[in-house]
């Protein structure tokens, strides 16, 4: 493990649910001299050891920002992400795949020595729901009709040629599950189910069942859990690519138990159209292409992380989740743009 102090580490998309965590762990980490926050608005939050600044990466004038704050940078973990709109692809494309190409350009212009990306489990193909996960090696060709899935296969592709040309870069991949905490909930709520749909909903008593659907199995990771991670890979010495997700995977019965609600069997065939029909009115924001991507996402195998970052979850999936309901349910959040709580009604 590389025991270096005085690192210098630049984060973009500080402000989102990833990157306050990743912020607040590199700011308490001793080898660990500065950390800059890059992010498209400034936070009202201070994070001690943390200096904030602003860059748009959808904007073509974004390198000579980067530029500015990357100089002298021993590394570069670059989370910056735009779910939404997801009518208007072509904003997400221009901040999520002209915005990364941008950051990694910037990198080696600057001649930082280490990157690490945050990919995610959407990016891999689909693959099998039980047995023991797939594994790094498994294909990243997403579900090409969803537009999160598409843009994050495109830049590790993006990255497998930046490699080619830049050998001398050390970079990561993180392919996290999904990610939860407790002050990220009312972002989460927005993105997938909108504005107007209350969070007291998930109220158990409220709730009449849980859906249990043909690919409803996914796994979950507390936020934290994954900024430790990151920390890993920014200290020490690894390359490559790593999965991370924390036990058990998830279903309708585990749900169930979190809701205190029973479970019904619906058919997919039931549930798409209306999502569909509920997207295409601008009613939820969530489209009915990521949710066919959800119920295709392969088990992930975390060995690798196990091993080469001696990195474990301390919280369960459940737990994850449970951050999250609580969360959304009192309207939690942060002091910056994208957290902002909000207590529906």
């Amino acid at each position: 493990m590389n025991t270096n102090a005085g690192l210098r580490v630049v984060v973009t998309g500080a402000t989102g649910n990833v990157g306050t965590s990743v912020v607040g762990t590199m700011s308490q980490d001793p080898d660990v001299a500065a950390v800059v926050g890059l992010a498209r608005r400034l936070p009202k939050m201070s994070v001690p050891g943390v200096e904030w600044a602003t860059v748009d990466l959808s904007r073509r004038d974004s390198p000579e920002v980067l530029d500015q704050h990357l100089a002298g940078a021993d590394a570069v973990v670059h989370l910056a992400w735009r779910f939404q709109p997801t009518h208007a692809p072509l904003v997400t494309w221009r901040s999520n795949v002209l915005g990364s190409i941008r950051v990694f350009e910037a990198v080696a212009r600057a001649g930082v020595p280490a990157l690490v990306h945050a990919s995610s489990v959407g990016a891999y193909s689909p693959g099998p729901k039980d047995g023991p996960g797939v594994d790094e090696e498994w294909p990243t060709h997403g579900w090409p009709d969803a537009a999160y899935c598409r843009e994050k296969s495109y830049v590790e592709r993006v990255l497998d040629a930046f490699e080619l040309r830049h050998p001398g870069v050390r970079v990561v991949r993180m392919r996290p599950a999904f990610l939860f905490k407790e002050q990220a909930a009312s972002e989460q709520r927005r993105i997938f189910a909108g504005r107007c749909v209350p969070g007291v909903l998930l109220r158990p008593d409220l709730l009449p069942f849980v859906p249990d659907m043909q690919g409803l199995r996914f796994q979950a990771l507390h936020t934290d859990d994954a900024a430790r991670a990151y920390r890993a890979a920014v200290i020490g010495d690894v390359r490559g690519p790593f999965n991370l997700a924390a036990e058990p995977v998830i279903g309708a019965r585990e749900l169930g138990e979190l809701l205190d609600a029973r479970v019904a069997r619906v058919p997919r065939a039931l549930v798409r159209p209306a999502l569909a029909a509920a997207w295409h009115a601008h009613a939820v924001p969530a489209s009915p292409h990521l949710f066919d991507a959800v119920l295709r996402l392969p088990v992930l195998d975390c060995a690798r992380a196990r091993d080469l970052l001696d990195w474990r979850p301390s919280r369960t999936a459940q737990e994850a989740l449970s951050s999250f309901l609580s969360g959304v349910r009192r309207g939690a959040g942060l002091e910056t743009a994208p957290l902002v709580g909000r207590r529906w009604g």
